[in-house]
C-alpha cells in the first residue's frame, strides 16, 4: 500500500519561521541516457491538505501522474523544473549535474524558497564546486532539510517529483522518435535489456552518458 504524503515535517518549518518552503527531488540520477532532472515546488504556511491521489511520482502510473499536474501547479505557489544533460553529465560529474540543474530550476522561480526539503540522505545542492562546474551558475546558500524518501512523506517533495517526473518522460518520448531502437518511451534512458542490446548493436548516440559503463557498441 503506498504512503499517503503528509503536511507535517512542512507544518514544523513554518512553526519555525520558514516563510516560503520548497520541495526538491529529482529524476533520471541513475539513467544511462538523457538529462538528469530537478524539480523544486514552494508552498507557504497558507497550504491546505495534499491534493488526493498526489504520491510519490515513481509510485504513480503515467496516467496518475498526468492527472495530477494540474491539480499539483493549483495547490502550490510556484515551481520549476531545471535539467542538465548527457554531455553536461560527462563533463562534470552526476553530483555537480544535479546541483546545476538545481541552479536552473531556481532561477526559473518567482518564488523563492528560504528553505528546502531535499529527498534523501545526500546534500547534493550543498556539493562542493568542481573546477568543472560551470562558474556562471553561482552557489544557492539556502538551508536544507533532509528527509530520506521525502517525496513518499512530504507533499511538497512529491509534487516536485511528478513535476520532474512527467518532464522528464515527455523529453524522453520525444527524442525516442528520432531513436526508436532505444526503447526510450517506455525505459526512459535506464538500463532495461532492449536499451542495452540497441546500444551493443548501434552504439552510442549524443543522448548516452558516455563516461558511464555502457555495453561496447559495433566494432569499426
Amino acid at each position: 500500500m503506498a504512503i499517503t504524503p503528509t503536511l507535517d515535517l512542512e507544518r514544523e518549518l513554518f512553526n519555525s519561521g520558514v516563510r516560503f518552503l520548497g520541495g526538491v527531488d529529482e529524476v533520471g540520477r541513475g539513467a544511462i541516457a538523457g538529462p538528469v532532472t530537478v524539480g523544486i515546488a514552494v508552498i507557504d504556511a497558507t497550504v491546505v491538505d495534499v491534493p488526493k491521489g498526489l504520491r510519490d511520482s515513481k509510485l504513480m502510473s503515467k496516467a496518475a501522474r498526468a492527472r495530477m499536474i494540474e491539480p499539483t501547479k493549483d495547490w502550490v505557489l510556484d515551481y520549476a523544473i531545471g535539467s542538465a544533460t548527457a554531455d553536461e553529465i560527462d563533463a562534470i560529474g552526476i553530483v555537480n549535474a544535479l546541483r546545476l540543474a538545481w541552479t536552473r530550476a531556481y532561477a526559473e522561480l518567482s518564488t523563492k524558497p528560504d528553505h528546502v526539503i531535499l529527498d534523501g540522505k545526500h546534500n547534493w545542492i550543498e556539493a562542493p564546486k568542481s573546477d568543472l562546474f560551470d562558474m556562471q551558475e553561482s552557489a544557492i546558500d539556502i538551508p536544507v532539510t533532509m528527509k530520506i524518501k521525502g517525496d513518499a512523506h512530504c507533499g511538497v517533495v512529491a509534487a516536485a517529483s511528478v513535476f520532474a517526473k512527467v518532464e522528464r518522460d515527455a523529453y524522453m518520448a520525444q527524442i525516442a522518435t528520432e531513436h526508436p531502437e532505444f526503447g526510450w518511451e517506455s525505459n526512459v534512458g535506464y538500463g532495461a535489456a532492449v536499451h542495452m542490446d540497441a546500444i551493443a548493436r548501434l552504439g552510442a548516440t549524443q543522448f548516452h552518458r558516455t563516461s558511464w559503463n555502457l555495453p561496447s557498441g559495433p566494432a569499426e
